[in-house]
């Protein structure tokens, strides 16, 4: 039993990380609207309705699959403004990477959703961003969640009166139940609405006067005053210059399947590998969440995460060896390190050693950041559409005004240049958030993906499998209990480093946990359920019966909706 059932259709389907921005997207699907339409609709609620774990001016990669077959990738992701200095983090703040404004690199999401209805889509902005207005302007209700992360990062929000104005209303941290307003945020996202609607009939010059409003004009203005008033670095000219890349996804075979991520300026293509060594080393027979079973996938994570932390970064400036990453000879060379009666209990090395060696900590696990949230559609003509918006507002000052945290992301490049993922003018981040989809063998979709950092594809590796190779609906896939390792670097500054830990939630057999640690394993108690885990949305179309299926994490406030 389920706490929530998987729910069916024969039309179209819809799973996002909050049960408004589920409603916002099915409303554009049953006006007519298609997946991206629909998509872009839910994440650009997400960002109003989640704003401690998404910002309008964050990250919005997004993964589409028309349904021609054609499939592309939009890297919403903004680079480090061109004037930064490479070596600004080592010489003047001891390594380090501070809060504020330093962190900021380039806003992409805006772009990314305009990108996306621009070259797939059937509507304007003004129609899918509607919602989001409403919910800003009128508010909504503090869930737990929301009450509890601002509580947690109560003191970070007052470093800032603009922070301390939106997310302490009244001075205090709001309670669950009570009306969230954001009227600031509102003016703005209405203010590229109604540039969108007086460029006239022609949708495409209403998406270029959107995105002109954000870029070009009086919101791009307000964002690099406040920036240069706080010593930032990001210019008009950054924001100018601004597009979202089309990058090439990584796809590969499984079992007759065929797993689609973005490339490596995110952290998609450690999935593909995860998957490729669990397929080496194999699970056949073995029980779901049995110690054998964990063991095996939490040791295929540890190596593909290793090898992420020496090899992944912003593929313009770097040369990532996907291809020889994921080649079966590397595959099956790289999984000989797997020992079932022995957990790694360090970081993997690579198989040529690159990289940096990172001092270990006994601390507590670290703070998470507050970052992310997902969405999901598919439509009734086959198209998918797959998106992992983000960006925390905890750590980097709101825009008096505006309403809006320009993205912080800067804390996911480490900042020794050197680093594959290290600091460098115009340079991407690392992103951790990674839209995936999958084509199932008899030609149906699977777009999956969930917030939770570092925790992302070790959530969506256990719940691709517990559909795929274990045969669930895709609610019970969700709700099935998981476990996460911190066996490698944190992705986030200030990058803590736990060796051996694996976090396990509470549902998780004691008998069980106990095995894992005499593997040694070290064991970090999670409650039964906890948002720690991820909150992984996913929705399974089936050519067979005609129906899509959706399910929704209940670890957040994410709902499914299918008609």
């Amino acid at each position: 039993m389920t706490h929530r059932p998987t729910v069916y259709g024969t039309r179209h389907a819809i799973s996002a990380g909050h049960y408004l921005a589920a409603s916002a997207g099915f409303s554009i699907l049953e006006a007519g609207g298609n997946a991206i339409d629909a998509g872009v609709a839910a994440g650009i609620a997400l960002g109003v309705l989640q704003p401690d774990l998404v910002n309008f001016a964050g990250v919005a990669p997004i993964l589409i699959r028309l349904a021609d077959g054609t499939v592309e990738s939009i890297a919403g992701l903004g680079w480090w403004p061109k004037t930064l200095p490479a070596d600004l983090f080592m010489r003047e703040h001891g390594g380090k990477i501070p809060d504020g404004v330093l962190r900021t690199v380039v806003p992409s999401a805006p772009d990314a959703w305009i990108t996306a209805l621009r070259r797939h889509g059937t509507m304007r902005f003004a129609d899918v961003a509607a919602s989001a207005i409403r919910f800003a302007a009128e508010g909504f209700a503090v869930y737990p969640l929301l009450a509890r992360s601002i509580a947690s990062h109560e003191d970070e929000y007052r470093r800032w009166a603009s922070n301390t104005a939106v997310f302490l209303p009244n001075g205090r941290v709001p309670l669950a139940g009570e009306k969230f307003v954001q009227a600031d945020l509102a003016r703005t996202i209405q203010f590229m609405a109604d540039q969108d609607r007086a460029a006239g009939a022609d949708r495409e010059a209403g998406l270029k006067a959107a995105h002109d409003a954000f870029y070009r004009g009086d919101i791009a203005h307000e964002i690099v005053k406040f920036q240069q008033q706080e010593g930032g670095y990001l210019s008009m000219q950054d924001l100018a210059e601004y597009r979202s890349a089309i990058e090439p996804v990584v796809r590969r075979r499984w079992r007759g399947h065929e797993l689609i991520t973005c490339g490596a300026w995110c952290q998609g293509p450690a999935l593909q590998q995860a998957l490729a060594l669990v397929e080496q080393v194999g699970i056949d027979g073995l029980a779901h969440n049995s110690a054998d079973y964990l063991h095996r996938i939490v040791a295929c994570l540890n190596l593909a995460l290793a090898d992420r932390e020496h090899y992944f970064g912003d593929p313009r400036f770097v040369d990532v060896p996907i291809d020889w990453l994921l080649d079966p000879a590397t595959i099956s060379r790289r999984a000989t390190a797997v020992q079932d009666d022995r957990a790694f209990d360090q970081m993997p090395a690579p198989l040529d050693r690159r990289g940096e060696a990172f001092a270990a900590t006994d601390a507590a696990l670290p703070k998470v950041e507050a970052d992310t949230s997902y969405c999901c559609v598919v439509d009734r003509w086959g198209n998918a559409f797959s998106a992992t918006p983000s960006d925390g507002s905890g750590n980097v000052p709101v825009v008096p005004g505006l309403g809006i945290t320009p993205s912080g992301r800067g804390s996911q490049s480490r900042p020794d240049p050197r680093h594959p993922a290290g600091v460098a003018p115009g340079k991407r981040p690392r992103l951790t958030p990674n839209p995936a989809l999958l084509v199932t063998e008899n030609g149906g979709v699977m777009p999956f993906g969930t917030p939770g950092g570092d925790v992302q594809i070790q959530a969506m590796l256990q719940v691709l499998l517990n559909v795929m190779h274990f045969g669930m609906d895709p609610q019970s896939a969700i709700e099935a209990p998981r476990v996460a390792s911190y066996n490698f670097p944190s992705s986030f500054a200030p990058f803590e480093y736990f060796p051996g830990r694996l976090a396990v939630e509470g549902r998780i057999d004691p008998a069980i946990r106990t095995e894992l640690a005499s593997r040694g394993h070290q064991i970090h108690e999670w409650p039964e359920w906890t948002w720690l885990a991820g909150s992984v949305e996913a929705i399974v179309s089936d050519p067979v019966t005609g129906l899509t299926g959706a399910g929704a994490d209940p670890r957040r406030p994410a709902y499914a909706i299918a008609a």
